[in-house]
């Protein structure tokens, strides 16, 4: 079992930028590919962003792409999510997730093939 606790979420103005962190526990974390998804008020958890197990390959939603970068420390059992060039519309809470994965290149954009979560944390981007 993994468990995930994020942080670093806050308020920031528009064009200020945000790292998010996600500790996960447990020492599979290398087995699992990661995953970042937000939910803004009234709206549907969305996909933001994802990292393959070993972190060689990433993807991201289009409404984020070449502002936010997905990494990941597999010794510190880290995630992080560097946002850039903050908008309002990023404004959300943000959510860590862990994907149990056969394979090293493997990510998904689906929350559902997600197998754990954290709690959230908080963004918000004012204008």
């Amino acid at each position: 079992q993994v468990q995930l606790v994020e942080s670093g979420g806050g308020l920031v103005q528009a064009g200020g930028s945000l790292r998010l962190s996600c500790a996960a526990s447990g020492r599979t974390f290398g087995s699992y590919a990661m995953g970042w998804f937000r939910q803004a008020p009234g709206k549907e958890r969305e996909f933001a962003a994802a990292t393959s197990r070993n972190g060689a390959r990433t993807y991201y939603a289009d409404s984020v792409k070449g502002r936010f970068t997905i990494s990941r420390d597999n010794a510190k059992n880290i995630v992080y999510l560097q946002m850039n060039s903050l908008k309002p519309e990023d404004t959300a809470v943000y959510y860590c997730a862990a994907d149990f994965s056969r394979s090293s290149d493997y990510l998904s954009t689906v929350r559902y093939n997600y197998d754990y979560w954290g709690q959230g944390t908080q963004v918000t981007v004012s204008s």
